[in-house]
């Protein structure tokens, strides 16, 4: 099992930044209904993630360690709820978007959407992680291909990354935090 791998997620990003002071980071997390966000965030803060309900609005989770605070916001993909995303856009430092691997059928769906939040004037340069979930199923796409048919590579105004995950195991987890790790914390010093 997997479970350790993404265990401390968010502390592993605080105890990277310890030499920064006073460093608040805004991020997003956000993708259609049913890709897997607040597992993901469960997963990132060492809690159950076996006990899952659709996010009916939003779960905003903090961590606050040698002067430093991770906001997360992960807020509901349902199709009623998308058009309030924007609200919820200004000062992030960080989007975090959340893939169904295994879902091919709304693919399209997703990849309207993310390219809609990447127009967005409130994330003009803002680093994308997009966290191709769900790879734990057979059925998932690899996120090279997810990469290529969302076209990722036309995002030249801003680093982006595609990493595969399954935020039940944990696994490739560590591996996008040790990313924001790398590209967000240079932005912002």
């Amino acid at each position: 099992m997997h479970k350790r791998e993404c265990k401390n997620g968010l502390l592993s990003v605080m105890q990277k930044l310890k030499g920064s002071t006073e460093l608040e980071l805004r991020i997003v997390l956000l993708g259609l209904d049913n890709a897997g966000k607040t597992t993901l965030l469960k997963c990132l803060t060492s809690e159950d993630v076996n006990t899952i309900t659709p996010t009916q609005g939003f779960n905003i989770k903090s961590v606050a360690s040698h002067g430093m605070k991770l906001n997360v916001w992960d807020i509901g993909g349902q199709r009623k709820i998308r058009p309030f995303w924007k609200k919820y856009l200004e000062n992030t430092d960080l989007l975090v978007y959340v893939i169904d691997s295994a879902d091919k059928k709304r693919f399209e769906e997703t990849g309207l959407e993310l390219s809609e939040l990447a127009d967005e004037e409130n994330l003009a340069g803002v680093p994308i992680l997009i966290f191709a979930n769900k790879q734990d199923l057979g059925t998932a796409s690899l996120a090279s291909e997810i990469a290529e048919g969302l076209n990722l590579h036309t995002y030249r105004d801003r680093v982006w990354q595609i990493q595969a995950c399954s935020a039940v195991t944990g696994e490739g987890v560590q591996d996008g935090m040790n990313w924001i790790c790398n590209n967000l914390v240079n932005r912002k010093k």
